[in-house]
């Protein structure tokens, strides 16, 4: 899964390679992305090389090789609406189908663990389905769901911790209170408690040490909100 920034920097990248035979520059993909710096651009490259859909080919400026493209790009591409409470994606979300089951386990589902989720400092962090954990569909509801495994301290006092899994199911609706999965400018994610404050929107840490982000509105994609947590003692 890319965000909606990685999958534009791709493509655009791609339809470059095919037009001119070489990369853009950075500052090419800078304004072509509509980004403030170029330091988004080094974030979002070097997303798209731990996710194995580029190369950095070394000793060679501006050389960057397409490895693959997304199988599809409509998922990318429906990501653009900003944060939302209106009912009919809610009502959209809940007559999705529910996780499929597990053959290898009779009565539980499993659920694609999409990589990392940061509960402290935002990092890119939503990608390709790594790996599948197997849970009781009682920890479901309705809708398509994945997990994300937790990188950080900031959830703590909800009692989430550094290492678990997270179960999220997915959708852009948020209700004041409810933990998500926040995309901010379409670069960094994070795993935090969603408020509002008048046409702000508020990301809530749950730990003292961490402060309470405000964001305009069309800087924040909610990508999920957190249904159930995974945790392993070994």
């Amino acid at each position: 899964m890319l965000t909606r920034k990685q999958h534009q920097l791709l493509m655009f990248i791609h339809e470059r390679l095919q037009e001119a035979g070489v990369p853009p520059s950075f500052d090419e993909m800078k304004d072509a992305l509509e980004l403030k710096s170029k330091s988004g651009i080094h974030r979002l490259i070097t997303a798209l090389e731990e996710r194995g859909f580029i190369r950095r080919l070394p000793n060679r400026a501006r050389a960057l090789e397409i490895l693959k493209l997304p199988e599809t790009t409509a998922a990318a591409s429906t990501s653009t609406s900003n944060v939302s409470v209106l009912p009919p994606s809610a009502a959209a979300a809940a007559a999705a189908p529910a996780a499929p089951a597990n053959d290898d386990n009779p009565g539980f589902s499993t659920v694609p663990v999409m990589g990392r989720i940061a509960a402290g400092t935002p990092i890119s962090a939503i990608q390709d389905n790594t790996h599948m954990v197997t849970v009781s569909p009682e920890m479901l509801g309705r809708g398509e769901h994945y997990a994300l495994e937790v990188n950080g301290d900031s959830m703590i006092e909800a009692g989430i911790l550094d290492g678990d899994t997270v179960l999220i199911q997915k959708t852009n609706v948020a209700t004041p209170g409810d933990i998500v999965v926040a995309l901010i400018d379409d670069e960094e994610a994070t795993l935090k408690t969603f408020r509002r404050q008048g046409q702000e929107i508020l990301l809530e840490a749950a730990n003292p040490a961490y402060e309470t982000r405000a964001f305009g509105p069309d800087r924040v994609d909610v990508q999920g909100k957190l249904v159930g947590l995974i945790r392993s003692y070994h």
